[in-house]
């Protein structure tokens, strides 16, 4: 699963008890991980020492792959931010539950893929540098086209305002549609008129901001 090069390989397991106690985890915390993680094992380690072509980058110098075995698929997301935030290292997750896996990587936010059969999660090392290999992975997973001049923060950033405004559209429009009284009907279209106008300006500036490069 994932064909990353075969120097890269490692198994060795995390016991949970070892990262409460390391790390301090508060006991509803514990619990609540309890609740969700059945075991952590490290399985990969992309450095310059196991991929001699890559080169350290900028901000990293190694990239930690976990396989993590759930107990349900319906996990709480933030047991994955703790443990991303516990260890100060750049971690990809393998999600795993009965046969199906989910790839996860935090990059100012958790990012994740769709759920996958194990034989269909494929992942390459692609770029020079351990910052490139890492951007190419948060594109990937995240499914993220970077709009020209745009950091990959930025980008995360962007859309994860444009999807907030859809949601908000979506539900409104849902509300309207059942409302009947008049007046509150007429209040919701006009606050729905106003969140379609937010996106047609965030598009519009995105627009003129590329433009601006070939002035």
């Amino acid at each position: 699963m994932l064909e990353l090069p075969k120097n890269t390989e490692i198994a060795q397991q995390l016991p949970k008890k070892i990262i409460f106690s390391k790390f301090g985890v508060k006991s509803s915390q514990r619990d609540r991980f309890d609740a969700d993680i059945s075991k952590i094992t490290l399985v990969n380690v992309i450095s310059q020492a196991t991929v001699p072509a890559l080169q350290q980058g900028e901000t990293m110098t190694t990239i930690y792959v976990l396989d993590v075995v759930l107990k349900k698929p319906d996990y709480d997301s933030k047991n994955i931010t703790l443990l991303s935030n516990l260890i100060p290292q750049k971690i990809l997750f393998i999600l795993r539950y009965e046969g199906k896996v989910q790839l996860a990587i935090y990059h100012t936010k958790l990012i994740c893929s769709k759920w996958m059969t194990e034989e269909s999660a494929y992942l390459t090392i692609s770029g020079t540098t351990l910052d490139a290999v890492w951007d190419n992975w948060v594109r990937y997973i995240g499914n993220i086209e970077v709009e020209e001049n745009n950091t990959l923060a930025e980008q995360i950033a962007i859309d994860e305002e444009r999807a907030k405004l859809l949601r908000q559209i979506d539900t409104l429009d849902t509300k309207a549609r059942a409302e009947k009284q008049p007046r509150k009907k007429y209040k919701m279209f006009q606050k729905l008129q106003d969140l379609k106008s937010s996106i047609k300006q965030m598009e519009i500036i995105l627009i003129f901001i590329s433009l601006l490069t070939y002035l």
